[in-house]
């Protein structure tokens, strides 16, 4: 007989008779067709339902089929009927079937281990690191203080130093309270010291001063060998032989314009005036931005020299362009004549000379600076040698242009050539001072390097192991040759995890693992090694730092951020 049919056979017969009791009709054994009925099927089981009344069912004879295997091999069907039980002992089977107690298997429920959200307030900071600086100032003490102290060698994030020494805060707070007594005493201590450090910078301020009105007043016997130093070589050199040649021309280009009484001279002199006050401006700015850094400026002073370039190319436009207008104006509404140029001639050919050795000075200077730093000609970026060519270039021509419009007076005798060639070299000088004053606020606002370096370094960080990804890139020039590196760095967890783990005992660790068996314990396990890993993350950000100053002398400060 086939199991599955038979298996089909009763549920089906337990479902109906369910059915039919729940419904209260009379099961009717039998076929027939009545009208408004539904007809439904199951196999070889039909259901006549109707829709008027109340769960009547139908159910029909059921012919059951057997195979009887002979032994030869040969089977054969032969129908058997079976009769199906009645509505009243099918509904005595399933009361029976109620009454039965019902087996109950164990209920298991899987807990999901959770760990409790840990609550940071003041008591766990109290347990952050401190230095022996930090702590000497802040809480009062002393060196021999912090002798009984833990002591707890941590990564040093300074590049001279492999690690240093902390303490807890906690220990440190409570060694001070301990040799004060109560926080109102180091409270009352705090500021006495406050005021003791007040007392002592205004008393070191005095002194300075003092130093200085003495060295003013009996010379300085000993000179400020860095600041001085700047001035003999590079663009300080530049800038010192600007200064001299300039003040000479401008000397004898007043006496020229005296003489003669020309506008185009009076402008040239006016020139030459502005270009050795603005080259002092220059010199300042170089000696200025040599000097140490300080908490105050932690980047240095190198901006001064862009700060100083500005400030000359607001004078040359002020003093050199505007006097040359003036004055070319004047000479238009007012034409005077003028006595013989040839002492003019002979100022403006010594000027021509002087100016072009200036020039080339400046050119040569630009050139070897190109050089050293593997730039073209035009890529050069020192401000102050920059200022000295376009100064030095405009005075070679502003020369050219005098010495033409005073040419055509000579030979005219016409005095509105010479206005003319005032109001060029105004015009000139205006060019200049225009050009100086966009190039040196770009640069205060911030320049970005050359894209080839930036690409340079960019490489550097791709093609190391543990970094995945670089976005947000800033390479920033900061002058004297300076440049200031920032990124976004993507770290591969999975590489910084492996560095950790290879410096490891792997049995130790193993050991570890096998005696983790609660919540707690596996919490103190990772808590460990987690703090483990994110110090060997910042001891790669130190490596690569170091990679990229060691490769790149010109990164001189790199802010490399973790994703």
């Amino acid at each position: 007989m086939f199991p599955g049919l038979a298996a089909a056979v009763a549920a089906h017969r337990c479902s109906w008779a369910t059915l039919c009791r729940l419904g209260g009709g009379r099961a009717v054994a039998g076929g027939g067709r009545s009208r408004g009925k539904n007809l439904m099927t199951f196999g070889s089981f039909t259901y006549m339902v109707p829709n008027s009344h109340p769960h009547v069912c139908t159910l029909n004879r059921v012919k059951l089929y057997s195979t009887d295997v002979l032994k030869g091999g040969q089977g054969s069907q032969t129908p058997r009927a079976e009769k199906v039980p009645t509505l009243k002992e099918t509904a005595e089977n399933i009361g029976a079937e109620l009454k039965a107690p019902l087996k109950q298997d164990p209920l298991q429920v899987r807990v999901k281990a959770v760990l409790k959200k840990s609550e940071y307030g003041s008591k766990y900071t109290k347990n952050n690191f401190i230095t022996g600086v930090r702590a000497i100032n802040e809480f009062c003490l002393k060196s021999s203080d912090l002798e009984q102290l833990r002591k707890i060698r941590r990564r040093s994030p300074h590049n001279d130093t492999e690690s240093f020494t902390v303490f807890l805060r906690s220990d440190v707070e409570a060694k001070a309270l301990e040799v004060w007594g109560s926080p109102e005493a180091l409270a009352r201590e705090k500021k006495l010291r406050k005021e003791a450090e007040i007392e002592y910078r205004e008393r070191l301020f005095r002194n300075q001063r003092i130093l200085r009105e003495y060295g003013d007043f009996l010379g300085n016997t000993k000179p400020r060998s860095r600041t001085m130093s700047v001035f003999f070589k590079g663009p300080g050199k530049v800038v010192m032989v600007a200064i001299c040649i300039n003040g000479l021309n401008c000397f004898f280009k007043f006496l020229a314009w005296i003489y003669t009484g020309s506008a185009s001279m009076f402008s040239e002199a006016i020139h030459s005036l502005s270009d050795t006050c603005n080259q002092g401006l220059l010199a300042l700015g170089i000696s200025k931005s040599v000097q140490t850094p300080d908490p105050s400026h932690p980047y240095g002073f190198s901006n001064m020299r862009y700060i100083s370039s500005l400030i000359s190319g607001v004078g040359i436009f002020m003093m050199g362009a505007g006097l040359s207008w003036y004055h070319g104006i004047m000479g238009l509404l007012h034409p005077q004549p003028m006595e013989s140029l040839l002492w003019a001639y002979c100022i403006l050919a010594g000027s021509l000379v002087s100016e072009g050795a200036t020039l080339l000075v400046a050119i040569n200077e630009l050139r070897r600076s190109a050089q050293a730093k593997g730039t073209s000609f035009m890529e050069s970026r020192d401000p102050s040698t920059n200022v000295i060519l376009l100064e030095d270039t405009a005075a070679v021509l502003g020369v050219i242009i005098a010495a033409t419009c005073m040419g055509l007076t000579s030979i005219t005798g016409n005095p509105l050539y010479d206005s003319l060639g005032s109001l060029g070299v105004g015009t000139l000088l205006g060019v200049v001072s225009a050009f100086l004053i966009y190039t040196n606020t770009e640069a205060l606002l911030g320049r970005s390097i050359q894209p080839e370096q930036v690409q340079r370094l960019t490489e550097l960080l791709e093609n190391d192991p543990s970094v995945r990804a670089i976005h947000d890139v800033k390479a920033t020039d900061m002058g004297l040759g300076k440049v200031r590196f920032k990124a976004e760095v993507d770290f591969d967890g999975r590489v910084v995890t492996r560095s950790y783990l290879e410096k490891q005992d792997f049995d130790h660790m193993l050991q570890e693992i096998q005696e983790v068996k609660t919540p707690e314990q596996l919490e103190a396990f990772m808590l460990k090694h987690g703090e483990n890993i994110i110090d060997t993350l910042g001891a790669e950000v130190d490596r690569l730092e170091k990679e990229l100053k060691k490769r790149n002398p010109e990164v001189r400060h790199v802010d490399l951020e973790i994703l």
